[in-house]
């Protein structure tokens, strides 16, 4: 008998742009079969960050009266798209001019040449990049061939710019140059999997943009809430969709915003670590596939679901009495403000509320979830995380830790929802985490962060913080919840 899986399957097949924001980089040439993708003139909507508007905290994008870089693309228009993607390209020239001597051997050799292209143009003023037409290529890339880094300035970059800000175009392009780096400094070989390449990029992109985000750079700045919340969630939207496409070379959502926050934190030194063997490592146990019949065996989100869920938290972190679970909505009589929805948890009487149906709407199909480059991944993990973290703060009562705070507590109870999360990938586990379902807990957590509040309800405004906070509970453990987020 097949255990109960834990997720819903996402979205992925109308997410045309995927492979285009992640560009085709790497140690070969492209040719016009790996650039090509469908055209789609859907409207972009902006992603809902959680602090986009309440908690920003500085300006973000680029300088104003900054001059233009002096730099220049092939067939480019001058215009506002190709102004971004040369200033960006400047910056990110005099940042590894400085740094690269500093963790690679050899001398820094700049990308020179760029080539800007019109997607929507007609098939007579299309050009040649890396040996292929640009005829309705909607993409970005590194073509280590010429050393040429080129960009769609039709359609590609204004819906990244349009849906996730400004600033997610200079991901585009960092991580980019993230693949000429990794060419000039021979990081790789001929047979070296994509997905190493890809993350490495990622990596390099994180980099860059800490250092935009410590005022380093010159034509752009990057705040850490509504900014960088967007740059993750164009992140999270050209994930590889199909956990069981033997061609996936980009990784999961939670595996591309893991490599952006080893360049954010450890600087180029930690993107020399990822290799095949660091990302084997790194997912452990964690499902990166589907098993037979697992698309079909979900676990609802219904009361039975959740009595499911509840017994194997039981068993994980027992406790001596309770909570008790009410799934007839968010108690009424809990003293103070702890009523948070669709899910509660009440410590005056140790009691979890579940609102169901709404807490069910979670595990639907989304807003925006069949946008063109859209950040939303459907699953139910997405309503089994925010009930995860509600019975981790009774764990945290009985244990006498305070239960306020969204940088402490709130941080605290999502990694150890992270711990949860990946104690259910273990093969005994009924219910059983299921691939796709870390994807699911991303892009909740970026897109309101419920999981990762007190128990006020108080989440930090940065999704950077959120994730990174999960991600330490999945990957480093328990100890590391305790010792990050006393």
């Amino acid at each position: 008998m097949r255990s109960k899986r834990l997720r819903v399957a996402a979205v992925g097949a109308l997410m045309v742009l995927a492979a285009a924001v992640a560009g085709c980089g790497g140690n070969s040439g492209n040719s016009a079969s790996d650039l090509a993708v469908q055209q789609s003139r859907a409207t972009a909507n902006d992603w809902p960050v959680a602090g986009a508007t309440a908690a920003t905290t500085g300006p973000n994008g680029p300088r104003i009266g900054v001059p233009d870089a002096p730099l220049s693309a092939d067939n480019g228009d001058g215009g506002e798209m190709d102004r971004l993607a040369l200033n960006t390209l400047a910056d990110l020239k005099d940042y590894w001019a400085a740094e690269y001597a500093k963790n690679f051997p050899g001398k820094f050799a700049p990308v020179s040449k760029f080539i800007s292209w019109d997607s929507t143009a007609p098939q007579d003023k299309s050009v040649t990049f890396c040996r292929s037409s640009t005829y309705q290529v909607v993409n970005a890339a590194y073509c280590s061939v010429d050393d040429t880094i080129g960009w769609d300035r039709g359609t590609l970059l204004p819906l990244v710019a349009n849906k996730y800000g400004k600033m997610a175009v200079v991901m585009v392009l960092a991580h980019e140059y993230g693949h000429s780096i990794q060419h000039m400094a021979r990081l790789n070989g001929f047979l070296t999997p994509g997905i190493v390449l890809e993350q490495q990029a990622d990596c390099f992109a994180g980099v860059f943009l800490h250092h935009v985000a410590d005022n380093g750079a010159a034509h752009f700045t990057l705040n850490t809430t509504d900014g960088l919340n967007g740059v993750l969630g164009a992140t999270v939207a050209v994930r590889d969709h199909d956990p069981n496409n033997p061609n996936n070379v980009h990784g999961s959502a939670f595996e591309r915003v893991t490599a952006v926050q080893i360049g954010w934190t450890d600087g180029a030194a930690g993107c020399k670590t990822i290799n095949k063997k660091e990302i084997q490592q790194r997912r452990g146990g964690l499902p990166t596939t589907f098993e037979d019949g697992a698309k079909q065996d979900q676990e609802p989100v219904d009361e039975g679901g959740l009595e499911a869920v509840k017994k194997a938290l039981s068993k994980l972190y027992p406790l001596p009495a309770g909570p008790n679970v009410v799934y007839t909505g968010i108690p009424k009589n809990c003293p103070k403000d702890t009523s948070t929805e669709p899910v509660s948890y009440c410590p005056a009487n140790d009691t979890l509320g579940v609102d169901v149906p709404e807490l069910a709407k979670r595990a639907g199909k989304q807003p925006g979830d069949h946008d063109p480059l859209s950040a939303v991944v459907d699953g139910n993990y997405n309503a089994f995380l925010p009930f995860i973290s509600r019975y981790m703060l009774a764990v945290e009562k009985n244990r006498k830790q305070s239960l306020t705070g969204a940088a402490t507590a709130g941080l605290r109870t999502v990694c150890l929802a992270g711990v949860v999360t990946d104690k259910l990938a273990d093969k005994n586990s009924s219910p059983r985490l299921d691939a796709g379902d870390l994807d699911a807990a991303v892009s909740g957590l970026l897109a309101d962060g419920i999981a990762a509040g007190d128990v006020d309800g108080k989440v930090v405004p940065t999704g950077y913080d959120r994730l990174e906070a999960f991600r330490t509970g999945v990957l480093d453990g328990e100890s590391a919840c305790q010792s990050h987020y006393a």
